[in-house]
């Protein structure tokens, strides 16, 4: 049994997936239309700042909080009927969650090319 690479991995989801670049979510959160969520962990948050506008869910808890049966969900803190649009620090953690919300039965969802790097360079506002 061959153990795949995180590139080769990475490579494979690319295929699968819907990747935006970081003008594209920009305007999605400005037009008030996707849920943008961090997936960092809460540490990368205190280092860098947070983007204003985004919800923190750190990876390690992204399925159980977007369970449909969720509070997170059943309160209607995140809009169901609003493309989720999620970033890590690069771009790994999030193509591989993307994939990982996509076998849950999630559709409108993307991952933003450059995670945070790339956000912390555009129009976002850090906070």
């Amino acid at each position: 049994m061959k153990i795949k690479s995180i590139s080769e991995l990475v490579s494979e989801v690319l295929d699968k997936i819907k990747t935006i670049d970081v003008d594209e979510a920009y305007e999605m959160l400005k037009n008030n239309n996707c849920n943008l969520i961090d997936i960092r962990e809460s540490n990368e948050l205190e280092n860098t700042g947070k983007v204003e506008g985004s919800s923190h869910i750190p990876r390690g808890m992204l399925e159980v909080y977007l369970d449909s049966n969720s509070p997170i969900i059943q309160s209607g803190q995140i809009d169901q009927n609003k493309e989720f649009v999620l970033f890590c620090a690069g771009g790994v953690r999030s193509a591989l969650a993307v994939k990982s919300l996509k076998d849950m039965g999630y559709e409108k969802i993307s991952h933003i090319n450059g995670g945070f790097a790339s956000i912390a360079s555009s129009k976002f506002k850090i906070i």
